[in-house]
């Protein structure tokens, strides 16, 4: 096995490395890693997908606006796009470097060309709140879910504020979801007890791994629609 650097930046919000795996069977991985911690590859992106396609799914109409939390490897930003009833895609990422990267083409699962995407660096928190009603999905990849924090900062995004506000940032009738590395029946009851939600699911998104089964999820809920 081989292991290439592609990038490897620090700032004020740590350091992130983006690297390139070969396999002695000559495949062919990307790989990234937070201050230190391993976050993510492109071994199997099934459920990173599915937080576009299930939410989707959920969003009648053409026209629609999704706004993604948390770039990764660009894969659920790049679902998103593959849909024709999408007509925007924002994308908000805390990590400069990675942007950086997607723009000269280092994620090659995103179209970073495609004119309906739109890539920010910045905390998804404040894009959220400067985002009243504006989104038909809100896709949420940040971290590892709830319950395992790299940045612990980030537990806020699952708090009844932090939910709230994800939702204030949906036009009535649309979607939330969030990934998560593992199942987060709390996350779901807790998005349930909320005002203005409806339809709340917890998908249980099983994956098998060098021979390990895994257990991801996706908790979806939907801002209640306007009345009529």
């Amino acid at each position: 096995m081989t292991v290439t650097e592609l990038g490897r930046a620090s700032g004020p919000h740590g350091e992130v490395v983006l690297r390139r795996r070969t396999t002695e069977h000559g495949a062919v991985h990307l790989e990234l890693v937070v201050d230190g911690v391993f976050a993510m590859d492109d071994v199997d992106t099934s459920t990173e997908q599915a937080l576009a396609t299930e939410a989707l799914a959920r969003c009648p109409g053409d026209g629609l606006r999704v706004l993604v939390g948390g770039l990764g490897l660009g894969w659920t930003a790049a679902t998103a796009l593959a849909d024709p009833r999408v007509a925007a895609v924002d994308v908000a990422e805390l990590q400069g470097p990675l942007v950086e990267w997607a723009g000269r083409g280092l994620l090659p699962a995103l179209p970073h060309e495609d004119a309906r995407l739109a890539l920010h660096v910045t905390d998804v928190a404040d894009h959220l709140t400067a985002s009243p009603g504006h989104y038909d999905a809100v896709l949420l990849d940040v971290d590892n879910g709830p319950a395992f924090l790299v940045h612990e900062t980030n537990a806020g995004l699952y708090s009844d504020a932090g939910l709230a506000a994800a939702l204030a940032a949906l036009r009535p009738g649309g979607v939330l979801a969030i990934w998560s590395s593992d199942p987060a029946p709390e996350l779901a009851a807790r998005l349930t007890g909320l005002p203005g939600v409806v339809g709340v699911e917890h998908l249980v998104l099983p994956v098998e791994r060098d021979g390990r089964r895994y257990e991801y999820a996706i908790v979806l809920g939907r801002r209640a629609p306007a009345e009529p």
